[in-house]
């Protein structure tokens, strides 16, 4: 019984093994401190305020977490390609990527 729990438990918890997120250290002081800067664009941020950045990370002043998912299964004549303005991958025929192909799995976000 305690193997079927402990295999429900990480069958649970695999997505999120790949999403990727980090926590900022700071010390937030509040009514000191009132804004806080995004590692990767250098831009600051009230306290309490959620952006996305340029590298499509949704960060807080606290934590930034990938904003996107990353597609790992779709059918053999397909490859993904990254759309930086819409910060996501799209999945294409090889021959004619004019023609989208299906997702069966991604992990992230």
């Amino acid at each position: 019984m305690k193997s079927l729990a402990l295999a429900l438990i990480l069958c649970v918890l695999l997505p999120l093994f790949h999403a990727y997120c980090y926590m900022k250290p700071m010390t937030l002081k509040p009514g000191i401190i009132t804004h806080c800067r995004d590692d990767k664009d250098e831009t600051w941020h009230p306290i309490g305020s959620h952006w996305r950045n340029s590298a499509c990370m949704d960060c807080t002043c606290d934590s930034c977490c990938s904003g996107f998912a990353t597609p790992v299964s779709f059918p053999d004549d397909c490859v993904k390609e990254w759309d930086q303005k819409a910060c996501e991958f799209k999945v294409v025929k090889k021959s004619d990527p004019s023609i989208s192909c299906p997702i069966f799995s991604s992990v992230g976000k």
